[in-house]
Order: C-alpha cells, then sequence, then structure tokens
C-alpha cells in the first residue's frame, strides 16, 4: 500500500504541467476574448463604469509613446465628445502563461475629426492578470500602423 501511494506522488510530481492546464487555458482565453470585446464597446459608447471594471487601478498604457495612467485614461474618455465611432477588433492572439494572459492583435478605429471621417489601424499588446477572482488589464500598448 504503501508502495502505491509513492509510485501515485512520483507519477503526479513528473506528469507534465501542461496537462492539466489544458480545459483552463482555453477558459481563460474565452474569458480574455470576451473582455478584449467589452473594453471595445465601452470605448466605443464613452462608458467609463465599464472601463472602470476592466482595467486595474494600477494600469500601465502606451499611446504614441507616452506613459496613460488608468486616471489619464479615464479622464480622455470621460471628456472626450460623443461622436459616431466605430472600433473593429481584427484577428487576436491569445497567449496564456498560469494567471497572466498576453493578447496581441490589430482592430480598425472609424471617427470624425473636424467633420471628416477618419480610419486609423492600430496594432496593440495587453497584458491581463488573474487577481482576487477576476481578469484585470494591467497594461496595454497600442501604436498606429503605418500605411
Amino acid at each position: 500500500m504503501r508502495t502505491i501511494g509513492w509510485l501515485l506522488i512520483l507519477v503526479c510530481a513528473t506528469s507534465p504541467p501542461g496537462w492539466a492546464q489544458g480545459p483552463a487555458d482555453s477558459d481563460a482565453t474565452t474569458a480574455i476574448r470576451a473582455l478584449e470585446h467589452e473594453w471595445v464597446e465601452a470605448q466605443s459608447h464613452n462608458d467609463n463604469g465599464a472601463l472602470d471594471l476592466i482595467f486595474d487601478n494600477a494600469l500601465v498604457y502606451i499611446e504614441y509613446g507616452r506613459l496613460v495612467s488608468k486616471g489619464d485614461y479615464l479622464l480622455r474618455v470621460r471628456s472626450a465628445k460623443p461622436q459616431l465611432q466605430q472600433i473593429v477588433m481584427e484577428p487576436l492572439t491569445v497567449r496564456t502563461f498560469g494567471d497572466t494572459v498576453i493578447v496581441i492583435g490589430s482592430y480598425r478605429e472609424t471617427s470624425v475629426k473636424d467633420g471628416k471621417p477618419l480610419l486609423m489601424r492600430w496594432r496593440f499588446v495587453d497584458t491581463w492578470v488573474y487577481d482576487q477572482g477576476r481578469w484585470m488589464l494591467v497594461a496595454a500598448g497600442a501604436a498606429p500602423l503605418l500605411k
């Protein structure tokens, strides 16, 4: 009986950890894809309440080479004039590393500037961490794609 116990411990200790992570990775990927789309919807509708729930309080966002805090980002959204804006996500790559997820992707943003339609494409990298029972965006960066 004691030999079986040691054998079970040995098998568990030498099993590749990836086997047990498959379903959890799939759940994380699904959750993060949904949160990325929630972010787009909230941004499109100037919904600071939704963005506040998605962003970690210590969020660091990089845009046009500048560091932007969560407060600065939300202030910009709050003070932005409502405008017809459409953000279309393009395919995303989601990579899971335990309680951390990295998302790499791009999106198209259509807005109106000085009464004229403006189309921009962006590439981004987002970092999500699972903490206290939920996923939070802790770091993100976006840069316009050059034509």
